[in-house]
């Protein structure tokens, strides 16, 4: 039997650790690869056939699908447009799910919510509130304001929810003075991810975190926001919990972070 040369051998296994690698690589980032493939390439295109945002036939469908003071039908109408028609970047029904529970232990009457996009996480936390409790949300693209607007007034939930039109870092500050927050009961934080640390960092700052306080920041993970995990982690001032969920049915993990303040602050 003939052996094949060193040279051949050496090269057959380094082609099979680059073949490996590039499997490991796909795999762990065929997420990103999928949500950039939907929204730079297939969006874009779908926009300019129809002459509209992928945000405005997401409310067309809730317009015709969910009904009129029904939040769960409007939750259900988002999913199903999202599963079967386009993704969007919603935290979805089964991440939902666990924000839901998390809700439902510490019955928050004041949340702050950064980044409303079209209000799915908005109707989601707002139907679940005591009553008396509100909701703020704060929304930085003006389209998306609006659409989580006319989300909440399908939903009915438009009393119990204000929507803040502006950049985070300028609307935090204003918290106290012009809206009337003493300290938050619960964050969730769903906006650019390099903004999660530094407007954690802001929450502490302006003094609107108490001893109980929940974060709870989505897409930690995948796309991800290791500084922010490593702030509340390493810092003494959080204890936190993480909720691994696997994103859009692939095997990649994402997951929720909750992050309770024990730092400096009011007892409860």
């Amino acid at each position: 039997m003939l052996e094949a040369p060193p040279p051949l051998w050496a090269a057959a296994a380094l082609g099979l650790t680059l073949l490996g690698l590039m499997v490991f690589l796909c795999r762990r980032h065929w997420a990103m690869l999928r949500i950039g493939y939907n929204e730079f390439l297939l969006q874009p295109l779908r926009n300019l056939l129809m002459g509209d945002s992928k945000e405005q036939r997401i409310l067309h469908h809730v317009r015709q699908h969910a009904q009129r003071g029904d939040p769960q039908s409007v939750l259900d109408a988002i999913d199903t447009y999202c599963s079967q028609k386009e993704w969007a970047m919603n935290v979805g029904d089964k991440k939902g799910a666990i924000m839901d529970s998390v809700i439902q232990e510490y019955r928050p009457s004041l949340v702050l919510e950064l980044g409303a996009y079209c209000g799915y996480s908005a109707v989601r936390i707002a139907r679940l509130l005591p009553p008396g409790g509100r909701l703020l949300t704060m929304e930085i693209n003006p389209e998306f304001s609006a659409i989580t607007q006319e989300t909440l007034d399908i939903a009915g939930l438009q009393d119990k929810v204000t929507v803040l039109l502006g950049a985070s870092q300028d609307l935090i500050p204003q918290l106290k003075h012009k809206y009337d927050v003493d300290t938050l009961d619960m964050v969730f934080l769903d906006h650019w991810k390099d903004r999660y640390l530094p407007d954690t960092l802001l929450l502490e700052e302006c003094g609107l975190l108490r001893k109980g306080s929940v974060l709870l920041a989505d897409n930690v993970i995948v796309p991800g926001a290791p500084d922010f995990l490593a702030h509340v982690r390493g810092s003494s001032s959080f204890e936190c919990t993480h909720y691994s969920a696997f994103l859009e049915n692939m095997p990649v993990v994402d997951g929720l972070e909750k992050a309770i303040y024990v730092g400096p602050g009011r007892p409860n």
